[in-house]
């Protein structure tokens, strides 16, 4: 009897950790409309509890502030930003030709989600910056750009300063320039369509000729 009685217990308690998380993805769904609609800087919980129906005090339960929903928010734009990447990398060789998978599949994304990306590649929200331990899966997706670059010196597709976090810098900053200059001039374009977009492969050719052997 007693082992029922944990086995109910066990049960009621991942039923309640499944609404718990279904309650917290729904408050983020609607946080993510929200800064689509009025900007990352514009979110609220007072919004967020509105659009649920709900009053604001009921989301404290699930977010202590509101840069715990923006924590949250980096978290997600992280792992889907990286899922994006590792899709579009997973059949391609090391070197080059992951790199050029990965810088087009960024910016591709970036343009899908700009509210996410914002979050992800500015500072647009003042004193928030996420947790080490979030943040830790950004510091580990430059240590995979590092090493497809490390890849490509060996392949000899770049010459050997292309093995270094200067160059790692450069690619980060065609890429990130690629996305600001989308989202700040056409935000509504795909990816395909934009005026900027549509350059990702020349703008990695450019910093494939600049590390040519």
């Amino acid at each position: 009897m007693a082992t029922h009685a944990s086995d109910g217990a066990g049960s009621r308690t991942a039923r309640q950790l499944r609404r718990r998380q279904l309650t917290i993805d729904e408050a983020l769904d609607h946080a993510e409309a929200i800064m689509g609609e009025l900007g990352v800087g514009a979110l609220t919980i007072s919004e967020m509890a509105r659009r649920m129906g709900v009053r604001p005090p009921s989301l404290y339960k699930y977010f202590a502030s509101l840069h715990s929903v923006y924590e949250q928010l980096f978290a997600r734009g992280l792992a889907l930003h990286m899922a994006a990447v590792n899709d579009a990398t997973v059949s391609r060789s090391p070197g080059l030709d992951r790199l050029r998978a990965g810088m087009s599949a960024t910016v591709q994304w970036a343009v899908g989600s700009p509210a996410l990306a914002q979050l992800l590649f500015w500072r647009v929200v003042p004193g928030f910056e996420p947790s080490p331990a979030t943040f830790k899966a950004s510091v580990e997706d430059m240590a995979t750009v590092r090493g497809e670059l490390a890849a490509a010196v060996e392949a000899g597709e770049l010459s050997p300063a292309a093995d270094s976090d200067r160059a790692v810098r450069i690619l980060t900053v065609l890429m990130s320039g690629l996305i600001s200059q989308q989202l700040a001039n056409e935000p509504g374009a795909s990816f395909e369509t934009g005026r900027f977009s549509s350059l990702t492969d020349e703008a990695f050719d450019v910093f494939v000729d600049h590390y040519r052997p």
